[in-house]
C-alpha cells in the first residue's frame, strides 16, 4: 500500500529548508502537547488515537446496521451539518461512481443530504422527490438542536412515518448523538431508534472515523475496515517518535506555518480530480474552524482544476501574492480511457489520439504548477496513490494530524470553535425564540 508523499520543494524559491527545519523543536513540541493532552482544548483530543482504537466488533455493528438501511430503502438521507455530515460527504463521493443516483441501485441506496442549509426550495424538493420513495434518515447531531439538522430532521421523520408507518420507520432511522443527553439522544430513546454515539472527545470536524462518518459511508457500499486501516497506517506515519523530514504531518504543519509568517495569508487546496470537491470542502473547516480565532489563521480556500483555472487562474496567477497552494495528485486513476483520432480534426486535438486522459490531465497539472510558481505562488504538493478506501482513510488523517500540530504552532486552540455561536444568537433574537427577550430588544434597536 502506497503512503501519501509530501513535496515541498517548489516553496524554496520564497522560504528556506532551513527556515522549515528550524521549526523541528516546536513541532516536536506540538506533538507531545497532543500525546499527553497538556495544550489548550485537551477535552477533545479524541481523534488522535481513534484509527488504532477502532476494533473488529465496532466495525462489523456498522456494517449490520448499514446492511439492515440497504436491504430496505432505495435512499438513506443523512441529516446533518459541518462536521456532521461533510467527512461522510467527502468520502462518500470520492468513493461512488460520479453518476450513481442515475443508475439502478443494485442493493446500494443513493445517499442525499440535508440539514446543512435552511433552503426552503431544497427541503420542498427534497421532500417531493422522496414522496412514495422508501428512504431511510440518518439523524447526526450530538445536541439535537441544531436549527438546520433539526429542522430537516422534523420534516423528514413527520414524511417517514407517514409513507410507511411509525413501526417500520423505526427501522430506518437511526441516531448518531450523545451518549446521554440532548433532544437527538431523547428522541431515539422514546422512539426505540437504533442509535451509535458521538465520543464526548471528539469535536465534530475531527470525527469522520466515528459513527458519525462511518455508519453513511457504509451505507453508501464503501468498505470501511479499509478506510480506517488507512487512518491508521497515517497515525504511525504521522506519529510522535517519526523523524521530522519523514513526518508528512509534521512537515506540513511547519511549511505552512512559514509560508503564513513571511505574509502568505491565504492557502488554496488544489485538486485535478473532480472526485475531491467535498474532501476540500471538509478540509475547509478543518482548517478554518480550527486556526481562525484571535484575529490570527490562514484562510483556506479550495479550488477545482482545470474547471476553476478558467475562473480563478486570472487571479492565482496575477492577483494579490498574498497565497500559496496545496496541490493533491493523484498517481492513478481507476479507469481506462484514451482520445480517439477524428478524420476531420477540427478541433486540433489529433496530437493527442491515442493519449490517455489522465496523461493530458497531468500534463494540465504539471503546466499549472510551473505557471503559478513562475507568477510566484509557493506549491507544496501532497501525492496520494489513488482513490480508493485506504489511500483517502490516510489523506484525511493526515490532515486532521496537521492541523492539531499547525494550531498548537500558532498558539490558539485548534479544537473550539466560539465564533459559530455568535450568528445563532441574532438569528434566535429575530426569531423571537423564548429565552432570547434581551437580545430581541437590543438587536431591534440595531436595525
Amino acid at each position: 500500500m502506497g503512503t501519501i508523499k509530501l513535496d515541498i520543494e517548489k516553496t524554496f524559491n520564497f522560504i528556506s529548508k532551513g527556515a522549515v527545519d528550524a521549526y523541528k523543536d516546536k513541532v516536536a513540541s506540538c506533538m507531545e502537547l497532543l500525546e499527553k493532552g497538556t495544550g489548550k482544548g485537551s477535552d477533545f483530543l479524541g481523534w488522535l488515537h481513534l484509527p488504532s482504537s477502532i476494533d473488529e466488533e465496532q466495525i462489523n455493528s456498522i456494517k449490520a446496521t448499514a446492511k439492515r438501511l440497504q436491504e430496505n430503502c432505495d435512499y438513506v438521507v443523512v441529516a446533518g451539518i459541518g462536521g456532521s455530515y461533510l467527512g461522510a460527504r467527502a468520502v462518500i463521493e470520492s468513493m461512488v461512481n460520479c453518476f450513481q443516483h442515475l443508475m439502478p441501485s443494485n442493493g446500494i441506496p443513493t445517499i442525499l443530504f440535508a440539514g446543512h442549509n435552511i433552503g426552503e426550495d431544497y427541503l420542498y424538493e427534497l421532500t417531493s422527490f422522496l414522496k412514495d420513495k422508501k428512504f431511510g434518515i440518518i439523524n447526526i447531531s450530538k445536541s439535537g438542536t441544531t436549527t438546520e439538522t433539526a429542522l430537516a430532521f422534523r420534516l423528514l421523520k413527520k414524511q417517514c412515518e407517514d409513507q410507511r408507518g411509525k413501526e417500520e420507520a423505526k427501522q430506518v432511522i437511526v441516531a448518531v448523538t450523545d451518549a446521554r443527553k440532548g433532544a437527538a439522544r431523547i428522541t431515539a430513546d422514546k422512539e426505540g431508534y437504533e442509535s451509535y454515539t458521538i465520543p464526548d472527545n471528539v469535536g465534530g470536524r475531527f470525527s469522520v472515523l466515528t459513527p458519525v462518518g462511518l455508519l453513511p459511508i457504509a451505507v453508501a457500499g464503501i468498505d470501511i475496515a479499509a478506510f480506517v486501516k488507512g487512518a491508521k497506517d497515517a497515525e504511525i506515519t504521522c506519529g510522535q517518535g517519526v523523524p521530522f523530514w519523514n513526518n508528512p504531518a509534521a512537515v506540513y504543519a511547519a511549511t505552512r506555518n512559514e509560508l503564513y509568517k513571511q505574509g502568505k495569508k491565504i492557502e488554496i487546496l488544489v485538486n485535478f480530480q473532480p472526485k475531491l470537491h467535498y474532501v476540500m470542502e471538509w478540509w475547509k473547516q478543518l482548517y478554518g474552524e480550527s486556526e481562525g480565532k484571535e484575529n490570527k489563521g490562514i484562510f483556506p480556500a479550495a479550488v477545482d482544476f482545470s474547471t476553476d483555472l478558467h475562473s480563478m487562474g486570472q487571479w492565482i496567477q496575477e492577483g494579490e501574492r498574498s497565497i500559496f497552494e496545496t496541490v493533491i495528485s493523484v498517481e492513478q486513476t481507476n479507469h481506462t480511457l484514451k482520445v480517439p483520432s477524428d478524420s476531420a480534426n477540427l478541433d486540433g486535438l489529433n496530437f493527442l489520439a491515442g493519449k490517455r486522459i489522465d496523461e493530458v490531465n497531468k500534463m494540465a497539472e504539471l503546466g499549472t504548477q510551473l505557471a503559478h510558481v513562475d507568477g510566484n505562488v509557493p506549491n507544496i504538493h501532497v501525492v496520494i496513490e489513488k482513490l480508493d478506501e485506504y489511500t483517502i482513510g490516510q489523506l484525511l488523517y493526515f490532515f486532521e494530524k496537521a492541523c492539531g500540530i499547525s494550531g498548537y504552532l500558532l498558539d490558539v486552540n485548534p479544537f473550539n470553535q466560539p465564533g459559530v455561536e455568535a450568528y445563532k444568537k441574532n438569528m434566535f433574537a429575530l426569531l423571537n425564540k423564548p429565552g432570547y427577550e434581551e437580545e430581541s430588544k437590543e438587536i431591534q434597536q440595531k436595525l
